[in-house]
């Protein structure tokens, strides 16, 4: 099974990513989880994001589309990196999650999602 690993954003990913020795040493922790999940073959892909002020939206309503320019409010329902894994299960997923850093310098959340397979949808 895939699942999309969502790290979720906070007022402090908000303000944009500042090289410190906090951010620095996050950083490589960060760098060693993904080398364990590369070695054990589970990841996919993975990716920071920009803060939502570099970011724009596009709603939908019928025909018709409005652009939406960032920053966008409540930054813990944004997402602020994110992951591509291929697990066994969504068990082996949250073991995962378990074993990785914190992405954020305080609080953070990480949200899984599995994803929909051509066999879901059939």
């Amino acid at each position: 099974m895939r699942v999309m690993v969502l790290v979720k954003a906070t007022e402090e990913s908000e303000k944009g990513f500042v090289l410190t020795p906090e951010t620095k040493k996050m950083m490589e922790a960060m760098g060693k989880f993904n080398d364990e999940l590369e070695k054990a073959g589970i990841l996919v892909t993975a990716a920071g994001l920009m803060e939502s002020s570099k970011g724009k939206r596009v709603a939908f309503d019928g025909t018709s589309r409005a652009v939406i320019d960032g920053p966008f409010a409540h930054p813990h329902e944004l997402v602020a990196g994110f992951w591509l894994w291929k697990v066994k299960d969504l068990a082996e997923a949250v073991a995962w999650v378990k074993r990785c850093p914190n992405p954020m310098p305080g609080p953070s959340e990480i949200e899984i999602r599995p994803l929909h397979e051509v066999d879901d949808l059939k």
